[in-house]
């Protein structure tokens, strides 16, 4: 609709955009409500991120409601002061659950929905609680995810710091370094603050210096725990051309401003 200025496309968005968000605001009933009944971030996380490209392409305000509903359901929920970190799973009412699911720290997918209510907060003229929010969130899963022995940030962890059942759970992989090096490169520029530059610089400079593929061009997506490489495909069902130039692009724009 924004490329185009086709009115028709405009409310084909909106139609779709109030469908994904009636499942995603638990409007629809979960299939299987009474087998361990959880929530993920990622439902709040991604309809915070489209409402707000919503607002930007269609020229509407009206997106602003559901913003601030996801960024108070993450923070009600997901995010834990008391333990110091962002949960990945919760209860319905955000209760913390003792098994394997409920236990995962996602470390790089907090600190995305970190720089999305980062930037939420660029946009509202440097909002002062959202810089707060969005910060801590970096800053409790950076010391969850970075490994001071190899560097670069494990894809899972434990909130107990017991046994994580996926296999994969101490790998490097691209994306998360994407996402590290926006929310890193966000908060200085939101701070100003010398510590999260220190951040930026080791997460860019890790990241450069272990994924790309020095002959080919593009990232490898998946680094064993000391950094050495996986597999040497640079796509897959999991891996498109997402992450790593959305990075390059909002990184130019935000320093570019």
């Amino acid at each position: 609709a924004k490329a185009t200025g086709d009115a028709a496309m405009a409310d084909k968005a909106r139609e779709l955009y109030a469908l994904a968000r009636a499942g995603f605001a638990g409007s629809a009933d979960a299939k299987f409500t009474d087998t361990r009944p959880s929530k993920g971030m990622g439902a709040p996380m991604i309809s915070l991120v489209t409402a707000q490209e919503m607002r930007a392409c269609l020229d509407d305000d009206s997106f602003n409601a559901d913003i601030d509903a996801c960024i108070a359901e993450i923070q009600r929920d997901f995010v834990k002061p008391e333990l110091e970190c962002v949960m990945e799973t919760v209860g319905p009412k955000g209760q913390l659950l003792d098994h394997f699911d409920g236990r995962l720290l996602n470390p790089g997918h907090a600190i995305e929905g970190a720089w999305f209510i980062l930037n939420e907060a660029r946009l509202r003229g440097n909002d002062a609680a959202l810089i707060e929010l969005g910060c801590k969130m970096l800053d409790w899963m950076w010391t969850r995810g970075w490994d001071e022995e190899h560097g670069g940030i494990f894809y899972f962890r434990d909130v107990d710091g017991k046994p994580v059942q996926e296999y994969w759970h101490d790998m490097k992989f691209w994306w998360p370094h994407n996402e590290a090096i926006l929310a890193t490169l966000l908060a200085h520029l939101l701070t100003g603050e010398s510590r999260y530059e220190a951040m930026h610089r080791q997460v860019h400079d890790w990241a450069y210096s272990h994924f790309p593929d020095a002959e080919h061009g593009e990232w490898y997506g998946y680094l064993h725990r000391d950094g050495r490489v996986s597999v040497p495909l640079k796509g897959n069902l999991w891996k498109g051309p997402f992450h790593l130039p959305r990075m390059q692009l909002l990184a130019w724009q935000w320093l570019a401003e």
